[in-house]
């Protein structure tokens, strides 16, 4: 394979690796943040989709590395910057180009191909499950692990202990503080309920004497 061929392989795989990415994202999300099960149809369409808009934008930085080519052919002075480009840079920037444009195409070989569309879709699914396994292991692990085989018992029940005396103790005492002074309150008012009771009472046994 030749240099442009290497570039080109090199893109289509990065562009791969960022397709299954997003694809695996949209299963995560269908499949459990939604509660849908997993269809074939529906992701391989996704990766499709995924496929062309990275095609698109392989063509866009090509017609961008083109523009800059034409831009620099004849320009001899020294530049300004790092993307200032000169004459001397045209036969770089061609070759830039082209290699979009090749990633472009491949990527889009890809987008029709049902079988590789497929497998790309097979493998975002393997790494959807992997990331759900990974994630339910470290759960289990945690919430299942026994003292003796945790190596890191003592240190991090010296911090739970910390943080019940810092956070939990502290949230209880405000509780317990909050919910006397709410009897206190209702202490209060019954108290003063008890009296405008018996201070009506006994204006209606006078009402009831002077009669």
């Amino acid at each position: 394979m030749g240099r442009t061929a290497d570039a080109i392989a090199e893109g289509v795989a990065i562009a791969t690796a960022a397709a299954r990415l997003a694809v695996k994202n949209h299963i995560l999300v269908g499949t459990i943040a939604q509660g849908g099960t997993f269809d074939l149809d529906r992701y391989a369409g996704d990766a499709r989709d995924v496929l062309r808009a990275m095609a698109a934008e392989s063509d866009q930085a090509a017609e961008h590395l083109n523009a800059l080519r034409k831009r620099a052919k004849g320009r001899h002075s020294d530049p300004s910057g790092t993307h200032d480009y000169r004459d001397r840079d045209v036969r770089n920037l061609k070759r830039r180009a082209r290699q979009s444009t090749g990633v472009a195409q491949r990527l889009r070989e890809m987008a029709d191909d049902r079988d590789e569309v497929n497998e790309l879709v097979e493998s975002a699914r393997a790494a959807a499950w992997a990331d759900v396994r990974g994630n339910l292991d470290r759960r289990l692990l945690v919430e299942g692990m026994r003292p003796d085989q945790d190596p890191e018992y003592a240190t991090m029940r010296e911090a739970r202990m910390q943080a019940l005396k810092l956070v939990d103790l502290q949230a209880l005492s405000s509780q317990q503080r909050s919910r006397r002074k709410h009897a206190e309150k209702l202490a209060k008012e019954a108290a003063k309920a008890g009296a405008k009771e018996e201070r009506t009472s006994r204006w209606s046994r006078k009402a009831s004497a002077k009669s």
